[in-house]
């Protein structure tokens, strides 16, 4: 993955062999804290939809990197900063997800696939690839121009359950932006103003 300021992104992943990621609604809370705690220092979250085997996120990126404070050594002759890159905190984000799921399910090895992709919605250097069905993930096909993807995107996320035959409507899904869009919730994850701004509703 390769992230760049003032960019939206459409960031997605799936269980290893299609295998379930979420098995509990504790789960998908824990997953939810775990984006708060890892992306949303780099990021705006714009939708996200936790399926039973893969999760969607669109972002804006203010920071591909930051100080991390809690890696700061003090001595009495120098202080060391380390950075940490937006990739790094996706990847740690999956591996400590990894890690508890494994521990209480018993499971062992990769829950995700190796790669988790990000896709860039309004990059200046050509218009972002259409979405197509692979992997056991329906992306979208479309002939739109670079412009409309990001609410493509975003509709699709918030679909993504209800073509999935997981629900009839989307703000039926509990574990997606939807709920919040329509009122429903007032989830404190996603930023409505910058959705808003960005004509995405």
């Amino acid at each position: 993955m390769q992230f760049e300021e003032s960019f939206i992104y459409h960031i997605y992943n799936q269980g290893n062999n299609r295998q379930k990621i979420f098995f509990n609604k504790e789960n998908y809370i824990f997953f939810l804290k775990k984006i708060k705690a890892h992306i949303t220092p780099y990021t705006d979250i714009l939708a996200w939809s936790l399926m039973p085997n893969h999760f969607h996120l669109m972002v804006s990126v203010n920071y591909t990197e930051l100080i991390n404070e809690s890696d700061t050594m003090t001595s009495s002759y120098h202080i060391t900063n380390s950075k940490r890159t937006l990739n790094n905190s996706v990847a740690i984000m999956l591996r400590s997800y990894t890690r508890a799921v494994n521990k209480e399910t018993g499971l062992s090895g990769s829950l995700f696939r190796a790669h988790t992709k990000a896709e860039c919605l309004n990059c200046p250097r050509g218009v972002t690839p259409s979405f197509i069905t692979k992997n056991g993930i329906t992306e979208i096909k479309t002939g739109n121009t670079e412009k409309e993807y990001p609410q493509i995107c975003f509709h699709y996320i918030h679909q993504n359950p209800v073509k999935a035959g997981l629900v009839v409507k989307a703000t039926d899904w509990e574990f997606s932006s939807a709920r919040d869009y329509a009122g429903l919730r007032d989830g404190k994850l996603i930023n409505k103003k910058l959705a808003e701004e960005l004509g995405l509703i």
